[in-house]
């Protein structure tokens, strides 16, 4: 089937209004999808460290919320690698990719 010039010319223009809506509903959604998924993997962290890894006091377990960012990929480098002991945190953080730890250490340290 050919189109007519005045078609072709109005499905243009219907397409070029169209699409940066839905290209930019897409970013949204991808953002949103973004920072949804950091966040759960920050979130992994409160079953022992508490909401946002502020714990509590004299809970027993550390309150990383008191690290920077760059001191808590320090500490989840090393015991992802073996560098530091403890009881579950080596084989927690050897579960994570580099990335997924600079993620956390964003997202947990103070800036």
């Amino acid at each position: 089937m050919k189109l007519s010039q005045n078609t072709l010319r109005l499905t243009v223009l219907v397409t070029s209004l169209l699409m940066p809506p839905l290209a930019s509903s897409a970013l949204a959604q991808s953002n949103h999808a973004q920072d949804l998924y950091q966040r759960g993997l920050s979130a992994t962290c409160a079953n022992c460290h508490g909401t946002d890894g502020k714990g509590v006091e004299n809970g027993g377990m550390p309150m990383i919320n008191t690290l920077s960012s760059e001191q808590m990929l320090t500490q989840l480098k090393a015991f992802k690698s073996g560098a530091r002991e403890g009881t579950i945190m080596p084989q927690l953080a050897k579960g994570y990719s580099d990335d997924q730890l600079q993620t956390i250490a964003n997202l947990l340290g103070k800036k």
